[in-house]
């Protein structure tokens, strides 16, 4: 079976890093992306089943990201996670249908959001396939 594959964008390679290390001990495929301008072109090329999100990036935000990737027919309904210093650990979670994860990202929480966001994409999936 193949595993979920999870595309990290942030502009701080050493938060990347260490969320990619933590994934990929897991099992996931983890792929990183620092430059937001580029994430497009990552997302299309590698087809991820959940994106990890940093808010706070030069050039492009990650709200400018976000939009950028949920308008592109080809991620398009690919789940997102926003990963972000501007929420305190007890603000993280879930707003509305954004989850969020506090930095500095505690592993734990970090493996439970992946976990949840993966197993609601899949079943969102498993119902549109038996519509």
């Amino acid at each position: 079976m193949n595993q979920p594959k999870i595309l990290i964008v942030d502009d701080d390679s050493r938060i990347s890093s260490l969320m990619r290390i933590i994934l990929a001990r897991i099992g996931y495929d983890v792929r990183e992306e620092n430059r937001s301008f580029a994430a497009l072109a990552t997302a299309q090329e590698f087809r991820p089943d959940l994106v990890l999100l940093d808010v706070d990036m030069p050039g492009k935000d990650g709200g400018m990201v976000a939009a950028e990737l949920s308008s592109d027919p080809t991620i398009a309904g690919t789940p997102f996670i926003f990963v972000t210093s501007l929420v305190k650990g007890n603000e993280a979670g879930m707003r509305g249908a954004v989850r969020f994860v506090s930095k500095p990202v505690e592993p734990a929480l970090l493996l439970a959001a992946v976990e949840e966001a993966i197993s609601q994409g899949a079943a969102s999936v498993e119902a549109k396939n038996t519509r």
